[in-house]
């Protein structure tokens, strides 16, 4: 075999230009047919100071032809309040849960009173359940979107009611009592 070329007889691509930027002039197609960098950008910045086109440079790669360029917003991951209004009051919904979640987490670190783990698990799986309950009813919960939201509901909603029910049956002296947990861990314990 000889230098450049493959077992089947073609030749092989150089690696390193497989990598290579190519310059594009704004607005012209690259050779992939999609319109370079500087083609999506508004028509001040497509021209110089002297009134002719800038060049960009436009990746090529032959490795990954369809690279993901950009992810669609979540059903609902719009702002939770107009673009005026300021940070916290944009984000309304994830700081209602993250701060129900802080201070069961507060509680639980404390641990201020007799039944203090109780409560503040509780109140972490509450935050969660707040959570979906917003998700379902709220049209724009803003960063509380991750994914669509039937999955975003099952998810917050199911580990949320995971974590209340966990907290109800713990141990000592659950407030909530399950006979057939008890059957469990009998049967696992013998």
């Amino acid at each position: 075999m000889g230098a450049g070329t493959s077992p089947a007889g073609q030749d092989s691509v150089d690696p390193k230009s497989e990598d290579r930027e190519t310059p594009v002039t704004a607005g012209e197609p690259s050779a992939g047919g999609e319109e370079g960098a500087a083609g999506e950008a508004s028509a001040a910045a497509e021209e110089g100071a002297a009134g002719e086109p800038v060049a960009a440079v436009a990746p090529r790669s032959r490795r990954f032809p369809s690279l993901t360029r950009d992810t669609a917003r979540p059903e609902g991951g719009g702002r939770a309040a107009p673009g005026d209004a300021p940070a916290p009051a944009r984000q309304w919904p994830l700081l209602t849960v993250l701060c129900t979640a802080a201070a069961g987490l507060l509680i639980v670190a404390t641990d201020p009173f007799v039944e203090a783990f109780r409560i503040g698990a509780m109140l972490i799986g509450i935050a969660l359940i707040t959570g979906a309950v917003l998700r379902w009813v709220v049209p724009a919960v803003g960063m509380l979107a991750v994914r669509s939201r039937f999955t975003d509901l099952v998810t917050y909603g199911l580990m949320g009611t995971l974590i209340v029910l966990l907290a109800l049956v713990a141990q000592p002296e659950p407030w909530l009592d399950v006979p057939i947990l008890e059957d469990a861990v009998h049967f696992t314990i013998r």
